[in-house]
């Protein structure tokens, strides 16, 4: 049986093409009709690091709150929730690539001041997953089929919250300076990639993005 109690992630800040500021995400592919499904390509490259985004403010879709918050993570039992909801070719297919041990930012959006909160670790990896196939739930799918799911899911394990959060507006600073002279933030997804909800990190930017806890804000 499916845990009662879902970790979800903001359905609109996957599709809805925007960032966290409100502007057109970089590298915004055109819509034209219904997206086309893609897989990893063998030629992908490895990562071992992410960052992936939820919710912290209530919102409701057809009168469902989709507020999940790393407080909320930290609140399940054993402090683990799976992460349901994705609807994104690519994000799905980042979940895909995901490995138990491996560690994520828990990057709360769509919200007054957005930005990573958190630590989490990837504790099981992508499995089918069931809200799609639930009528009664938001990210209901009724394209996919049971003998041909078409979306996955990870659990994720609350690890502990940041030294201090670390705002979107600090890591754009950091992004834009690191543009113009070089450095680890200057090809980031959250700025490349904006409107994905989960996305991948290089273990260098992992880490500098982790030492700015340990710095006072920018």
């Amino acid at each position: 049986m499916p845990p009662k109690t879902r970790a979800r992630v903001s359905k609109r800040a996957a599709d809805s093409g925007k960032d966290d500021d409100g502007k057109t995400a970089v590298g915004k592919r055109k819509k034209t009709g219904k997206a086309k499904e893609s897989s990893v390509s063998a030629g992908s490259p490895e990562y071992c690091h992410w960052l992936m985004k939820s919710e912290p403010e209530s919102r409701f879709e057809n009168g469902i709150d989709v507020k999940f918050g790393i407080e909320d993570l930290k609140a399940l039992p054993n402090q683990t929730g799976c992460w349901d909801g994705v609807r994104n070719y690519q994000a799905r297919n980042f979940m895909r690539q995901m490995k138990v041990g491996q560690l994520a930012f828990f990057y709360h959006s769509n919200c007054k001041e957005p930005g990573i909160a958190g630590v989490m670790k990837i504790v099981k990896e992508a499995y089918v997953d069931h809200t799609q196939f639930d009528k009664k739930d938001v990210h209901f799918d009724a394209n996919s089929k049971p003998d041909n799911p078409k979306w996955s899911m990870v659990d994720v394990q609350y690890q502990r919250m940041t030294k201090r959060f670390l705002p979107l507006s600090e890591l754009k600073k950091y992004h834009l300076q690191h543009r113009a002279a070089g450095g680890p933030l200057k090809d980031m997804a959250l700025f490349t990639r904006a409107r994905l909800s989960v996305q991948p990190l290089t273990t260098e930017e992992f880490d500098f993005v982790l030492s700015l806890e340990d710095k006072e804000p920018l």
